[in-house]
């Protein structure tokens, strides 16, 4: 494990600041998660669903959401005194997708956040992130009374790479989330890790 608490009475370092997109489908969850577990008060760019907007806002398994973002949440989490993550998450509607490439600059990794209603929403963040070697983990947002998938259904329904980390969580939950971060971080090192070795091999 990467991730623990300096010594006592050592002096105070300056922390390693990391980029991590929130990515994922239209109401998947996002906007959530970066509430869930950021430690200032997330930046939001939410708009009100309209009645235009009816045609191409597919709401069926959200039928409940009356909000989508429009340019980018923001949010920040301290995971140990030495690192600290600033989360962006993504527009999830295509008509907003121009802002992806602006939001990935820099990014170290990606969490693509699925719902098993509704798992080919995600098919297009998988494929941007995968056609850019950003690595990714994919976060299975659990919501309460959504069946349950056995993991190597999901791994295959999405297509997914054998050494892409699949992980369940709860949008709502602190804790869970934390737990898909420090994932995403470990993942994207080792990847890192894996690109310095094959340049020297």
């Amino acid at each position: 494990m990467i991730f623990g608490r300096s010594e006592r009475g050592k002096p105070p370092v300056e922390p390693v600041t990391l980029k991590i997109l929130v990515a994922g489908g239209f109401g998947v969850g996002k906007t959530t998660l970066v509430g869930a577990v950021s430690e200032i008060r997330p930046l939001r760019t939410e708009e009100l669903l309209t009645e235009a907007g009816r045609p191409i806002d597919d709401t069926s398994g959200v039928e409940g959401k009356h909000t989508t973002t429009v340019a980018m949440d923001f949010g920040r989490i301290t995971l140990r005194e030495d690192l600290v993550l600033y989360l962006f998450g993504t527009p999830g509607q295509e008509r907003f997708w121009f802002m992806w490439d602006e939001l990935s600059e820099g990014a170290l990794g990606a969490v693509v956040l699925a719902d098993t209603r509704r798992l080919e929403d995600c098919f297009a963040a998988v494929d941007y992130f995968e056609r850019r070697s950003i690595p990714f983990v994919v976060g299975v947002n659990c919501f309460e009374g959504a069946a349950r998938y056995p993991e190597d259904e999901v791994r295959q329904a999405l297509d997914l790479d054998a050494d892409v980390p699949l992980l369940l969580c709860d949008a709502r939950d602190r804790e869970t989330v934390k737990e898909v971060l420090i994932g995403v971080v470990e993942h994207a090192m080792a990847c890192a890790a894996d690109r310095r070795q094959s340049v020297t091999t």
